[in-house]
């Protein structure tokens, strides 16, 4: 039957590679999922947090709240990973939970929107920093994007990425970045914080705030924890721990934020931070002057850089396996030995990541464009994932689960109605992009009738 074939083809390859061993500890999950979730998004998004929030109390009340339903989620991915545990993560629990329709149109929102939305919005974050290095006029930041975008997709068609050790060392310039805000803001900032100008009471100097938008736009800053589904097979510490390290996770990311919040509140203000493109460099030039504001605008750039390479070459191979199941898209699974890259696949993310820069660049307001393009999918993902939770105890009550989600069905309830009320955010207080990502999700259900035909066999 082809329910049955699609399902062994996303968890075989035709070469019949070993399968994942469990090599990683606890230490090192927290490591992962720490370091995927603090990216370069913290050195951006407190700006439009803040130009849709009232007061400081609120500001900083959103990252808590972000915390809080960060960590609900997380205890229901964490049933779900140790019950589960698949290198497909979200794509394994919503093919066991809805069939291969849902995955399908998951795999296909990786494709068109999530995972190369996230590559433009780590281009516009590096274009946006790097403008504030050396500009190239009105359109600069869209520029920088472009190149980014080009020039990481051509480099690892090359076969050539960076490797271990220079992770570890961009990784390391990202975490001193962050630390350097933090330490000259709390010691270095001058006693008065600035006045805002007249008439500007929010962060766009109008009087409305939306508290559902600046929740989306916390939540996608936290967004990546639940990358932590991919690495749930590979994990020696017992299926049981996975739970521990995302709980462990959550609570870090959520302290680093609350703290880096209130250093950008007392140096800048609610409506300093509002009115700022770059405001870990307007923070910076604050307490130690524009040359200290040109070092940070390197390390935020570098980490930008560096997400944006590592979600490239993650998103291709999503894109390859992609390829592998459905026979619409078997042009993906071409795999060039020589570079040891899924050629094709990188070529269409990066095409795909270059038409998402350009719609920011239509808007001329392009990092807001691209969230608001991914948000309304990415939620409704999450909302269908947190479902599948309940679809699963029913469905295969007899599975054995390591991790039970505590206050079992409160606890799911409450990430799904969290996920709900911000799906419906996503879409009631965003642009056009939200109806542009929306457009792209309908079109891969239009698409999905061709793989039944009989070549689908």
């Amino acid at each position: 039957m082809i329910e049955q074939d699609v399902d062994l083809s996303y968890q075989t390859n035709v070469e019949a590679p070993p399968e994942p061993k469990p090599v990683l500890g606890i230490v090192d999950a927290v490591a992962i999922i720490v370091g995927i979730v603090i990216g370069a998004g913290i050195f951006r998004t407190p700006s439009l947090v803040a130009s849709n929030t009232a007061t400081e109390a609120i500001f900083l009340s959103a990252w808590l709240l972000g915390g809080i339903i960060s960590l609900v989620g997380a205890l229901c991915y964490a049933e779900l990973t140790s019950a589960f545990p698949n290198t497909g993560g979200d794509y394994h629990f919503l093919h066991k939970a809805y069939g291969k329709r849902v995955a399908f149109l998951f795999a296909w929102a990786r494709l068109s929107v999530i995972q190369t939305g996230s590559i433009a919005l780590l281009a516009f974050i590096f274009g946006d920093y790097m403008t504030q290095i050396f500009s190239l006029g009105p359109y600069s930041s869209v520029i920088y994007a472009a190149l980014v975008v080009i020039s990481l997709t051509t480099i690892n068609i090359l076969g050539v990425s960076f490797g271990t050790g220079a992770q570890k060392l961009f990784t390391a310039f990202e975490v001193g970045g962050i630390l350097l805000v933090i330490i000259c803001g709390l010691l270095l900032a001058p006693g008065s914080m600035p006045a805002p100008p007249a008439g500007a009471e929010n962060a766009s100097g109008v009087t409305t705030t939306s508290m559902g938008l600046a929740m989306v736009i916390v939540l996608l800053t936290f967004g990546g924890w639940n990358e932590a589904a991919y690495i749930s097979a590979e994990l020696r510490s017992g299926k049981k721990q996975m739970a521990k390290a995302l709980i462990i996770s959550i609570i870090i990311i959520t302290a680093v934020y609350l703290l880096i919040s209130v250093t950008y509140l007392k140096v800048l203000g609610l409506s300093g931070m509002a009115r700022s493109e770059a405001v870990a460099v307007d923070l910076i030039q604050v307490t130690l002057g524009r040359s200290g504001a040109l070092l940070i605008a390197v390390l935020v750039a570098i980490s930008a850089l560096t997400s944006a390479n590592a979600t490239i070459f993650t998103g291709a191979r999503t894109n390859y396996a992609m390829g592998k199941d459905f026979h619409i898209f078997a042009g993906l699974a071409k795999w060039n030995r020589k570079t040891s890259a899924p050629v094709n696949a990188f070529i269409a993310q990066g095409v795909i990541s270059l038409i998402l820069v350009c719609l920011g660049f239509i808007t001329r307001n392009g990092f807001e464009t691209i969230i608001e393009y991914t948000a309304p999918v990415f939620w409704f993902f999450f909302l269908l994932t947190g479902l599948s939770l309940f679809i699963l105890r029913r469905k295969e009550p007899d599975v054995k689960r390591p991790f039970r989600v505590p206050l079992y069905p409160v606890t799911p309830i409450v990430f799904c109605f969290t996920s709900g009320y911000l799906l419906y955010s996503s879409l009631m207080y965003t642009g056009m992009g939200a109806f542009v990502g929306i457009g792209v999700l309908f079109a891969g259900i239009l698409i999905f009738p061709i793989l039944n035909k009989p070549k689908d066999l």
